[in-house]
């Protein structure tokens, strides 16, 4: 598959570019900073852009079967400014399939099962910033004719990869307290192949 993974210099998105190169796909990796891949791969680009500059991300787009978005909110506004950019561009390139990667802040509440975690007890986060901006994006991927996919992992240490954790549609496993990076990578580029998740959330945990 030709895959364009958007983060791909951040913790999750470079375990991401590793496992897809891995399996011989081929990867255009979408960065503001080219220096930060110290990848040597022929299956690799590294296309430099900005993702709220709408002629890279149609430049991005030419050729591609599936998106994944590993972007961070990065304390801004990028996320939800950009998803728009990227979902009409994929619909005009007839691209169906991207898996983005959220937070479970925005899986519902257990204890209050109409709200999401991040507006409920549940969470132990003092700021809501982050899953506000994560909170956009899903209600704007809802709107959008994709098949769309938000793996949304707990707390996120380093880690090692177990290749064993649990996941839940919508909602966080219970008691799930944590989950490593390279689970959390491992889980999201699996979803390129799997239709298990179409339109919808999951939450993954230990």
């Amino acid at each position: 598959m030709n895959i364009l993974v958007l983060g791909s210099t951040g913790r999750v998105g470079s375990q991401i570019v590793a496992y897809a190169l891995r399996d011989r796909h081929h990867v255009t990796a979408f960065v503001r900073t080219p220096e930060k891949i110290q990848i040597n791969d022929e299956n690799l680009t590294v296309f430099q852009g900005n993702v709220l500059n709408k002629a890279d991300i149609v430049r991005a787009m030419y050729g591609i079967d599936v998106v994944i978005s590993a972007l961070n909110t990065d304390g801004t506004t990028t996320l939800s400014e950009s998803m728009p950019i990227i979902i009409g561009e994929m619909e005009n390139e007839g691209i169906q399939r991207i898996i983005t990667v959220g937070t479970a802040g925005i899986l519902q509440s257990r204890t209050t099962p109409n709200i999401l975690r991040y507006q409920s007890s549940e969470s132990k986060r003092k700021s809501t910033r982050a899953a506000k901006e994560h909170h956009k994006v899903y209600d704007i991927l809802k709107e959008a004719t994709l098949d769309w996919t938000i793996v949304c992992p707990t707390y996120l240490p380093d880690g090692e990869r177990i290749g064993k954790y649990r996941v839940e549609r919508n909602y966080l496993p219970e008691s799930g307290a944590e989950i490593s990076v390279p689970d959390t990578a491992e889980f999201t580029y699996n979803q390129i192949i799997s239709s298990d998740y179409i339109n919808s959330r999951v939450g993954i945990a230990y």
